[in-house]
């Protein structure tokens, strides 16, 4: 059964799970947001969403909080392959994950403590024009573990969403969800490190 996080709150993945985990799926889904969907809205063109361009990205730390690779559409998997993104999903159109990044726990390098689940708006849009937005973790067998509904919008234009943190033997996903301003996830690396 997934558990639904609010921001802030945390979860064992191992413990949510009931077994030993070996990779891992970030998914961050979003919709556009519709306006003027009414008789006058549709005379003069409203109703017609634009499509929207968010970047769900990875960035890999080690214990001091430094940064040490950075997944995401410009670069689909870590220096390792031990992280892969699923590609640049232009529009947001459709059902379930817009974007996903596959992560295995077996070759990821020990050095790696915190892996942060950023998404920011390359083209500059906002996060008020979107709806609808989550991120989620789903176990290598596709089961959903954990899921955070982001109903925060505003004029920012990245977010960072959760982190997923090396506890022992286990993984601890938090539900962050801390605005930032940024059009890469370069851009959103130190707002990231802060909340590790």
């Amino acid at each position: 059964m997934t558990v639904t996080l609010r921001k802030n709150s945390s979860v064992s993945l191992q413990k949510q799970a009931g077994s030993t985990l070996t990779g891992i799926t970030l998914g961050v889904g979003w919709d556009v947001a519709t306006s003027g969907s009414g008789f006058m809205g549709k005379l003069f063109g409203g109703g017609q969403p634009e499509s929207i361009d968010l970047d769900a990205s990875c960035i890999l730390f080690d214990g001091s909080g430094k940064p040490l690779d950075i997944v995401y559409f410009g670069q689909l998997n870590s220096k390792d392959g031990s992280v892969r993104h699923s590609g640049d999903n232009l529009t947001g159109e459709g059902d379930g994950d817009d974007e996903s990044i596959a992560i295995d726990l077996t070759r990821l390098p020990g050095l790696v403590e915190t892996l942060v689940l950023t998404v920011n708006s390359f083209r500059g849009q906002t996060f008020d024009k979107i709806q609808n937005a989550y991120g989620r973790v789903v176990n290598s067998n596709g089961t959903e573990l954990a899921r955070f509904d982001i109903s925060d919008s505003g004029p920012h234009t990245g977010l960072v969403l959760a982190s997923v943190t090396r506890n022992g033997g286990d993984w601890t996903f938090k539900a962050i969800g801390a605005r930032a301003t940024g059009r890469t996830a370069h851009d959103l690396t130190a707002e990231a490190a802060r909340h590790i």
